[in-house]
């Protein structure tokens, strides 16, 4: 099942993307569980399916504005250095424990909605393309083994940087949090759907050109190692975000080095999860 968040007709609200549109829900269903978040925190994605069995697509996506998948997430988690690939293009040595840093829901933006570049503050917007993991049940001192149950599914990620503000100092958060900089989307694909893991390939484009091309295999920290690590120092919450990491690739590291700028147009592709297609445009 494909869960996507919108707006249209003047109205927000969320379906289940189906046959090249959105089937809706009803009025009844809405008010007790208004958006993703809330779902996922009282109910789960089980409810939403016992609810659209049967039903069709009514709206159709020409008109319809995509929001992220989980619009107001309680928490943003970012691992960095996830695939040995970056780690080498960075040339930082081999850690002992994920590197960990946030972003803030106000980052996010969805699929074919603009990434924002800073333009007056900085010419340095680099890609990262990533796995995204949407927690669906709440936990603490999660082990690696339990894991699982606690995923709703999965998102494309595009972790846009601001490389230079990312370097101002030890700590990354200004170059990360930026508004509108980070792209999720397009749907949030239940995990029953998406399957191993191990299985999928991750491909970023810019422009029509490969810019990254990996199999999440190549984790250094696989998401049960991640999800049990992040749950022994803070509650996960129902609705809360994982970005994966990114392989190597980044325009950051190439020689010369290659940015995004107003006008291109960046996809991120995962197999059995979609793909996520923004355009840079000055903030």
């Amino acid at each position: 099942m494909k869960i996507v968040a919108y707006e249209a007709n003047a109205d927000a609200g969320y379906g289940v993307w189906r046959d090249s549109g959105i089937i809706e829900l009803d009025a009844s269903f809405k008010a007790r569980y208004p958006d993703v978040r809330t779902l996922l925190e009282q109910q789960g994605v089980s409810a939403l399916a016992a609810v659209v069995e049967g039903k069709t697509a009514t709206l159709k996506l020409p008109g319809v504005k995509l929001a992220p998948p989980v619009q107001n997430p309680r928490k943003i988690f970012c691992v960095g250095l996830n695939y040995k690939s970056h780690v080498a293009e960075t040339k930082r040595p081999d850690a002992d424990y994920p590197s960990i840093f946030t972003r803030f829901a106000d980052s996010l933006t969805a699929h074919e909605q603009p990434m924002l570049m800073p333009s007056g503050l900085s010419r340095m917007f680099d890609f990262e393309g990533e796995l995204a993991v949407i927690i669906g049940k709440r936990g603490r001192n999660i082990a690696q083994a339990d894991a699982s149950s606690h995923i709703a599914g999965y998102a494309c990620f595009n972790d846009g940087t601001v490389r230079d503000w990312q370097r101002h100092s030890s700590q990354w958060t200004p170059g990360k949090n930026f508004q509108g900089t980070g792209a999720l989307g397009p749907t949030l694909v239940t995990a029953d759907e998406v399957g191993d893991l191990s299985e999928l390939t991750l491909t970023t484009r810019l422009n029509g050109e490969v810019m990254q091309h990996a199999s999440l295999a190549d984790f250094i920290f696989p998401v049960p190692l991640i999800i049990e690590y992040l749950s022994t120092f803070t509650t996960l919450n129902a609705g809360d975000v994982i970005a994966t990491g990114t392989p190597g690739g980044v325009g950051d590291r190439r020689q010369p080095p290659l940015y995004m700028k107003p006008g291109d147009a960046v996809e991120v592709e995962i197999t059995r999860v979609g793909t996520l297609r923004n355009v840079i445009a000055s903030a």
